[in-house]
């Protein structure tokens, strides 16, 4: 942590300050593509559902995409902005988000929240999956059976605001943690196949007798 405590005295020697999203950047509705619209290609196209399930913090790709026809009636992300899901079934995955880091417009679907500003988008996304964050959320909740946060609510939400300059760093350094929690799932599980492959063989009698009856 020795790079960023350097950089934070070299550009905010006084300390963070802490300002709400709303004060920082502009929230907008996505709305457009439903479900049955989703192609295997045309425009890139985020629903909201892929969210919690199919993407990570941030992506320069889509998994789905949309005609040409229902792009241009979409509400549409651009490259910087973070896509929050608005609405879900229970608090934990409420408000998780995707930083959008492509290189064009994408529609989104309805269900979401479309926030610009200045800050790094990717600093954004891995705030909004913090502690911190999930903290906060909890006083802007709505509804019983379906949760939903409002862009009023999330409008009031405090961020740390350093320097861009150490937002990057931050950044480089999750990412980093990030790429190596991946490497670790995999090994994981390529290490429960393993595992699976010689329990299920050592444990099958039938199959060992057969091998040991072959070679009588």
């Amino acid at each position: 942590m020795s790079r960023i405590d350097d950089l934070i005295a070299k550009y905010c020697p006084s300390g963070v300050e802490y300002k709400t999203l709303g004060d920082l950047g502009r929230f907008m509705r996505g709305g457009g593509p439903q479900k049955k619209h989703l192609l295997s290609s045309g425009k890139p196209c985020i629903h909201y559902g892929q969210i919690y399930t199919r993407y990570s913090l941030y992506t320069g790709e889509t998994l789905s995409f949309v005609s040409p026809e229902v792009f241009d009636s979409s509400r549409k992300a651009s490259p910087g902005d973070v896509i929050i899901a608005d609405t879900s079934e229970n608090d934990e995955d409420l408000a998780k988000s995707v930083a959008w880091i492509g290189n064009e417009k994408v529609a989104v679907s309805n269900h979401t929240l479309i926030y610009s500003s200045a800050l790094n988008p990717k600093y954004v996304s891995y705030f909004l999956s913090s502690h911190s964050f999930q903290k906060q959320k909890r006083r802007h909740i709505t509804g019983v059976k379906v949760r939903s946060i409002s862009e009023t609510g999330m409008s009031k939400i405090k961020i740390p605001v350093p320097p861009l300059e150490v937002q990057d760093e931050i950044v480089r350094i999750l990412d980093s943690f990030t790429k190596l929690e991946a490497e670790l799932e995999a090994e994981l599980e390529a290490r429960r196949k393993q595992y699976e492959y010689y329990r299920d063989s050592l444990l099958s009698f039938e199959n060992l007798n057969n091998r040991v009856g072959g070679r009588s």
